[in-house]
């Protein structure tokens, strides 16, 4: 059982004036086998709480916690994070020209192990997932998402989740300019490695639409820098029929 605990945490982030804030103390448990889905309206800080869980320079930790299994993520370095079972599916997944698919992911792969994967149960394992997201075989030999659609650069970073099988997955807006055939197969492939290894997953969503195929434990609803509720799949249907106005006014 792997626990990811979020304990008051505040996060600033440097503008050409001044220092800004904007996660206002975050609290939030995820475990093994868990969903739980972050809503929220544009600008709330539900991105930031991603990136600052995952590392990302641009942010400032200037109080809280965050804690895998008992361990300080926070004096973690990004790579450290990353081996201790931590996993970020970007919401917008950058270019890495001239580092092929294939190569990018056995390297991934084996910085995460400590080893590299043998070569034989390798490429079974990358043509099986690969063929499980209805991705064709050319797609290894392309440079990582150069000249990807959006649906294909989406399909890529759950590839990565499949081979690399983190502990707790954070997907930021995975769902984002997918039509609807690729969000089938996008969340299937979530709902499969959940599945297959009890991973814990943070999904953070705009919309309804994706929660219809990966069914969430627990809504949060994210507003200014905040857990303004928590519930369950019940929340995420009133969120769609009321929108968010009424944290937004409490807010205030």
């Amino acid at each position: 059982m792997t626990t990811l605990e979020i304990k008051n945490l505040q996060v600033s982030v440097e503008t050409d004036d001044a220092a800004k804030e904007i996660l206002r103390g975050v609290d939030l448990t995820i475990r093994s086998g868990e969903t739980h889905a972050i809503m929220g309206p544009n600008g709330s800080g539900k991105s930031t709480l991603a990136y600052a869980i995952a590392g990302h320079p641009k942010y400032t930790v200037t109080g809280g916690e965050v804690l895998l299994d008992g361990e300080n993520v926070l004096e973690m370095g990004v790579d450290e994070r990353a081996q201790a079972g931590l996993f970020l599916a970007m919401q917008y997944p950058v270019e890495v020209p001239g580092v092929t698919v294939s190569n990018f992911l056995r390297t991934a792969k084996t910085a995460i192990d400590g080893e590299a994967p043998k070569l034989r149960t390798w490429v079974k394992d990358v043509k099986g997932a690969m063929e499980a997201l209805k991705m064709d075989a050319s797609f290894a030999e392309r440079n990582v998402n150069e000249g990807f659609s959006g649906g294909e650069k989406k399909r890529h970073e759950i590839l990565q989740l499949e081979l690399l099988q983190p502990k707790i997955a954070i997907l930021d807006e995975t769902d984002s300019g997918l039509d609807v055939d690729a969000l089938k197969i996008v969340s299937e492939g979530v709902n499969r490695v959940k599945e297959n290894t009890g991973l814990g997953v943070m999904l953070i969503t705009h919309y309804t639409r994706i929660l219809r195929y990966i069914q969430p434990d627990f809504v949060h609803v994210f507003v200014n820098g905040r857990v303004a509720e928590s519930g369950g799949s019940d929340l995420a249907e009133r969120l769609e029929e009321e929108g968010y106005d009424r944290f937004l006014t409490a807010a205030v």
